[in-house]
């Protein structure tokens, strides 16, 4: 097997792959000795594609949602009521719990200021955190990981910011050291066994003998990170909850698998697909429903299995925008604007629907179709990373935002929203 530097070396990351035991691994920069594990931990769940959010959480008292969607609006007696005007889809089961023991909160009409209708873009705008603006460099995830270095001065491990996956999204690139692990069963150099991989073996002497010192201790790191989750043995994990057998399911087991591990993780992401309805939809069952249904089991069941761990943890989920008010002529929905995000956690104030509502009629929606903003999702997640990791410098984590750190939203306690 042919083997170079730039087989190893990849746009600023580091892969380790060879053999099809061996998943992808990058590292962005030369990754901080082991610590202890941080005291709170943030997890990221993007749903790719543009989530029909008023499907999700109904406006079922609102007379023209019902008007504008006649065979894929979900009847108010199927709605799972949480407010008197809002409710769950039905196959949202699984959320009524925690919305009901306050871990649960729903902000309606957020998203990004932004209004392209082009997934790549409002992806990249919204991973970057500068909606509108083309060619940030780094993920607001990872500048809200450098916002908590310049408050809190302390090491970390390899497995500090992590998403499930062959590659590190947008959302984490940057200059805090981040890996992608596509399965966890799998994650080694070498394979198995008392013989070392042709791969691992050649990287060994690849960064044994070179001269590029950066190349040589993020090689001997990588090393050790492999061996320190070997060391944590996540393969004794036995999950408390019963997860989907989808690959949401099993990429959110895999975090709860590493959080429960003690690796030092602070910050995870994974994303979820399969939420660009423009066709056959379905309103109580069908396409969207059985995506739901996966969507709330798994989370709930991460939740779960978290048990007296998920005091330390909060949970974000977003879509690149939502869909148009009223269904199109093959029983779906196009591009929109606002969509509705979920935030769970121990240090939430759930149980409640925020964001103010703009309502549907005609004048009140965005270009007359969509659903208008009335929350950015920057304030929603500037609440969550000032809370969670103490990135209080939200002007650093969101550029030109305008956030400040007395609370909007109220999420939690203390933390940040637009002026």
């Amino acid at each position: 097997m042919q083997i170079n530097r730039r087989f190893f070396l990849h746009k600023g990351a580091l892969a380790l792959a060879g053999t099809t035991a061996i998943p992808h691994f990058l590292v962005r920069t030369v990754m901080a000795q082991a610590s202890a594990q941080p005291h709170r931990r943030l997890v990221v769940v993007f749903q790719r594609g543009a989530a029909d959010g008023l499907n999700i959480v109904v406006p079922y008292r609102e007379k023209n949602y019902y008007s504008m969607r006649p065979s894929i609006a979900i009847p108010q007696q199927k709605v799972i009521d949480l407010d008197g005007f809002f409710g769950l889809h039905p196959s949202l089961a699984a959320f009524k719990p925690l919305y009901d023991q306050g871990h649960l909160a729903v902000v309606h009409a957020a998203g990004s200021p932004d209004v392209t209708r082009s997934h790549f873009d409002a992806q990249d705008f919204m991973e970057s955190g500068t909606p509108g603006v083309k060619g940030t460099d780094d993920g607001w995830l990872n500048r809200a990981l450098q916002a908590e270095d310049l408050r809190h001065r302390q090491e970390h491990t390899a497995f500090r910011a992590l998403a499930l996956g062959a590659d590190v999204p947008r959302t984490l690139a940057g200059a805090i050291p981040a890996i992608a692990i596509s399965n966890v069963a799998n994650f080694t150099v070498g394979g198995r066994g008392p013989v070392a991989s042709p791969a691992a073996s050649a990287f060994e002497a690849m960064y044994g003998s070179s001269g590029d010192r950066i190349f040589h201790a993020t090689g001997e790191e990588t090393f050790d990170a492999v061996k320190m989750l070997k060391a944590a043995n996540p393969a004794q994990y036995k999950p408390a909850a019963d997860y989907p057998n989808s690959e949401f399911g099993n990429s959110m087991k895999q975090i709860a698998q590493l959080l429960k591990a003690n690796l030092g993780v602070e910050a995870a992401f994974t994303d979820v697909t399969g939420w660009d309805t423009h066709q056959n939809q379905g309103g109580v069952d069908g396409q969207l429903s059985n995506r739901l249904r996966d969507f709330s089991s798994t989370i709930a069941a991460f939740w779960q299995d978290m048990g007296d761990e998920a005091a330390d943890i909060t949970l974000v989920t977003m879509s690149e925008f939502g869909r148009t008010a009223r269904e199109n002529g093959t029983g779906g929905t196009d591009h929109g604007h606002a969509n509705a995000m979920f935030v769970l956690g121990a240090g939430v104030k759930g149980g409640r629907v925020y964001g103010r509502w703009s309502g549907l009629e005609k004048e009140q929606l965005n270009e007359g179709r969509d659903l208008a903003l009335t929350t950015d999702y920057r304030a929603v997640l500037g609440e969550v990373v000032s809370k969670t990791l103490g990135a209080d410098n939200l002007e650093r984590v969101f550029p030109g935002a305008r956030l400040r750190a007395d609370g909007f939203l109220r999420l939690m306690p203390g933390a940040a929203a637009p002026i």
